[in-house]
């Protein structure tokens, strides 16, 4: 079960409609100048309810041409650490993500047992080479309410 609801906590990244609202996001090392430019991040419904769809999208920009790496993403329970994982980038947007604008998408549902409250992710993503492209932090949350089922 824990493995199930750390999947579904991965629900960071698909294009997103245009009902989104977007979510303050900070860079890790405040005074880093990360080659990959984080826009912003947009998460649909916000909060997210438990049991139905949720969106995140990433939106960013690089100078040069990426053709591998990977992203590393934290999320934390207020601050409890529940869940890491590594995706392969080229699993999450296509690659090479040629030089300007990108977005990095996922949809995912969360069974309705997950805890209600504060989440904060935070994303790495890392090139080929092991060089840090970019670091983001950012907070959503999860609502109170459940759907009720269908009866």
């Amino acid at each position: 079960m824990a493995n199930r609801f750390a999947s579904l906590l991965l629900a960071l990244f698909v294009l997103s409609p245009a009902i989104a609202l977007a979510t303050s996001v900070e860079k890790c090392n405040r005074g880093a100048n990360y080659p990959v430019k984080v826009s912003g991040v947009e998460i649909s419904p916000d909060p997210v309810a438990r049991g139905e769809p949720a969106t995140f999208t990433i939106s960013a920009s690089t100078e040069n041409a990426i053709s591998e790496g990977k992203l590393v993403i934290d999320v934390k329970y207020f601050f409890l650490h529940v869940h890491q994982e590594t995706k392969d980038l080229c699993e999450e947007t296509s690659c090479p993500i040629s030089s300007g604008d990108f977005s990095l998408a996922h949809q995912q549902t969360l069974p309705s047992i997950t805890p209600p409250g504060s989440y904060t992710i935070t994303m790495k993503m890392v090139g080929g080479g092991g060089e840090e492209l970019t670091c983001i932090t950012f907070g959503f949350s999860i609502g109170f309410i459940a759907p009720v089922a269908d009866a």
